[in-house]
């Protein structure tokens, strides 16, 4: 408190002796401030005006020069440029909170309980719930519908997998989507037992069911969009990249007053190509349509990653492309010749190795296209180069190494964990990696994404030394793929991702400085307010 006093006469003093200063709306004061420019600079004061950044440097300099309507004096906490998810599924979590959370259950029996419970009270006729994974529980086998079907023998059940790629059907659901022994589908699997549909779906079969399950209301979508708008708030999050919606969701955006800055990317439909490349990317004060959203495969948890060896827990299957490669490559024909970005889910080294020359086809050579590969989860060690020979931006979500580590080498086999989760190696080839959590797929927190981008362990800290933490990401480096080039990542970059001089005024207040606290302190750093546009939108 002494110091603010201090601080307040010489700005009093100053402001005696100063006859002409520029007026701003927001002084902030006595701060610790990364501004994350090119110099990873820092500053200890901030000036903003009409919801822009004016200047940052020291408390007297700026008290010399501006004459603020409001000063915020902050004792020396930390302040970054607001977080941006690089990879997440902003409106599809919103419209997902009607659902059953199955988020940490440790059996397949707990998932019943929690069914059951649900049941009672559902908002809709059918059940549908996220978000378990056989991984986490003792028994890891898939369940079968078996005991839905004596639950709920006249009500359709759906039970999706916490990755997206796979989930149980109940009887009834199987009937209303038309799925039977002799149902085929490309890019998927339906899971038979005795000559008869077992109720497990993968990839593409999951969506035979999730066509026929009825939407909720736009005007009950936007209040659970306004909601997710909050809690994204509470994590420090100022931007998200929402990957993969369709052009209703967009229309929804589009009539509501949202303060979270979306660039969101549109599913691959063939109608949106033909719509789309017609009109070109969609720019709005707070919406950024640029992107298309491609799925080349599954997920590795799921099996439905593809590989280009065996699994080595099935060494008879290599999971699957969910389209053939003439798909992807019509695709790539199509938007190199727009101003969109392809934007391509490939987790298995076969998958991405397939993306990476589609792309490398029509882009060939180092260009400004910024087409990006979601998740590179799983890459060759001969496949690497082509990120930086054709400026293909990775972009990552930390917490699944981390999440995966438990298992992932009894997928793969250890001779080809090398060139997984290998975010310093993505990192080098073009010295920018964007960096997301893949929300309600993971946690929607920051903070678990830097810890985890930095320490390569779980929340319990282990393992002790890190999962092969040759592959982690230094904090500044992390910080910057959260911010600046997570913005570079959506052609951003020159109105946000860093607080530097005409940019937006987006950033946050955190307890702690994530460039210098003990690591054991990282996850303990709370959001104490986010801003944006100079704006307060969230306090602790």
């Amino acid at each position: 408190m002494l110091k603010n006093a201090l601080i307040f006469i010489m700005a009093s003093f100053i402001m005696a002796c100063s006859s002409k200063k520029q007026k701003v709306d927001l002084m902030i004061l006595d701060a610790n401030i990364y501004t994350v420019d090119s110099a990873f600079g820092w500053a200890s004061a901030m000036v903003i005006t009409d919801g822009k950044i004016v200047e940052t440097g020291s408390d007297e300099h700026l008290l010399a020069a501006y004459e603020p309507e409001e000063k915020i004096f902050l004792d020396g906490k930390t302040i970054l440029p607001g977080f941006i998810d690089a990879h997440c599924h902003f409106t599809g979590y919103a419209t997902d909170m009607w659902k059953c959370d199955l988020v940490g259950t440790n059996s397949y029996g707990e998932v019943l309980d929690k069914l059951k419970a649900y049941a009672a009270n559902a908002p809709m006729y059918w059940l549908y719930a996220r978000g378990w994974d056989q991984n986490d529980w003792k028994d890891i086998s898939y369940p079968d519908n078996s005991e839905l079907n004596k639950m709920f023998p006249n009500r359709p059940v759906l039970l999706k997998r916490i990755d997206g790629h796979a989930g149980i059907a109940n009887k009834k659901a199987l009937q209303l989507a038309g799925i039977d022994a002799n149902t085929k589908i490309a890019g998927g699997k339906i899971e038979l037992i005795n000559g008869e549909p077992s109720g497990l779906l993968i990839d593409n079969a999951l969506d035979l069911v999730d066509k026929v399950v009825p939407a909720i209301s736009d005007s009950l979508a936007k209040v659970y969009i306004q909601k997710c708008e909050k809690l994204c708030f509470s994590y420090g999050l100022t931007g998200v990249h929402d990957c993969g919606i369709s052009e209703h969701t967009v229309d929804i955006l589009k009539n509501m007053n949202l303060q979270m800055k979306v660039y969101a990317m549109l599913s691959d439909k063939d109608a949106y190509y033909d719509t789309w490349l017609k009109s070109g990317p969609l720019k709005l004060n707070n919406l950024h349509v640029g992107g298309f959203k491609v799925y080349a495969d599954g997920a590795l948890g799921s099996r439905g990653a593809c590989l280009l060896h065996p699994y080595a827990d099935d060494n008879d299957w290599y999971g699957f492309l969910l389209a053939e490669k003439t798909h992807f490559e019509n695709i790539a024909e199509k938007l190199i010749r727009s101003n969109f970005q392809m934007c391509t889910h490939a987790i298995g080294d076969s998958a991405n190795r397939v993306i990476l020359n589609a792309y490398a086809k029509v882009l060939q050579g180092k260009n400004n296209k910024r087409w990006r590969i979601e998740h590179a989860q799983v890459v060759d060690t001969s496949d690497f180069h082509l990120f930086g020979d054709y400026n293909i931006i990775p972009s990552v979500q930390p917490t699944h190494a981390t999440s995966d580590m438990y298992w992932a080498s009894q997928r793969l086999g250890e001779a080809h964990m090398k060139g997984a989760y290998a975010y310093k190696k993505l990192l080098a080839q073009n010295n920018n990696i964007a960096l997301g959590t893949d929300f309600p797929v993971e946690d929607i927190s920051a903070i678990k994404t830097f810890y985890a981008a930095v320490m390569r362990k779980d929340k319990n800290g282990n393992p002790l030394n890190g999962f092969q933490i040759s592959d982690a990401l230094s904090r500044q480096e992390t910080l910057r793929g959260m911010t600046i080039w997570a913005a570079y990542a959506a052609f951003e970059e020159k109105e946000k991702g860093s607080l530097e001089k005409g940019k937006a005024a987006d950033f946050i207040v955190l307890s702690n400085d994530l460039m210098t606290c003990k690591d054991s302190m990282i996850l303990n750093t709370k959001i104490l307010a986010t801003y944006i546009n100079g704006k307060m939108v969230y306090k602790q």
